[in-house]
């Protein structure tokens, strides 16, 4: 085997592990809203490194991947809402697909150091942020309560009251991992 083909499956197969234990995490509530979203136990985390680690091909690979099996778990309880098929399409897409595919974005400032890591994975929860607040101004508009007059603010709300914990608590986590020597070596690939 090459080294080249060694080091590609060595990237799949660590791939993999982040993204089976993103979505492990990721059933681990912290608390769930009612039409989607919910704090988890960091389960970002995983695959934000992943892509600090390999870099974007791979961590939007790796997103990709955890889009899909986040939608798979999902699926069933969102063909409930009686949502139209070009609404479904809709949060398929930006609730699901581009959301968490953003988190593979991570990795962006990687080379930056410790504040370039911070940074990459605030851009990618940002962006996913971004996807669920579409989502939520332009599909999901009909679950607006009639005290809120604005769709796209109560979008902010309601998508702010998860994806802000769910930043907070996988940036500090971040801070913390990058402190540590054992990281470092992760990240050197020496482990």
């Amino acid at each position: 085997m090459t080294d080249k083909k060694r080091t590609n499956l060595r990237a799949l197969i660590e791939c993999a592990i982040m993204v089976a234990l993103s979505t492990v995490l990721s059933l681990i509530k912290v608390y769930e809203l009612p039409l989607g979203g919910s704090v988890t136990l960091l389960s970002m985390l995983p695959v934000c490194v992943l892509s600090i680690r390999l870099g974007l091909k791979w961590g939007i690979a790796g997103g990709f991947v955890y889009a899909v099996l986040q939608m798979l778990l999902d699926i069933a309880k969102v063909v409930t809402w009686g949502l139209t098929p070009v609404s479904l399409i809709g949060c398929i897409l930006f609730d699901y697909l581009i959301a968490f595919t953003c988190v593979g974005i991570a990795g962006f400032f990687r080379d930056r150091g410790r504040t370039g890591m911070v940074a990459g994975v605030v851009l990618a929860l940002f962006l996913r942020f971004c996807s669920h607040l579409v989502s939520g101004t332009l599909i999901f508009d009909i679950w607006v309560p009639e005290e809120w007059s604005n769709p796209f603010l109560y979008s902010i709300v309601y998508n702010g009251s998860f994806m802000l914990p769910e930043m907070i608590l996988t940036v500090a986590a971040v801070l913390l991992l990058t402190k540590t020597s054992a990281f470092k070596r992760i990240l050197e690939g020496k482990v």
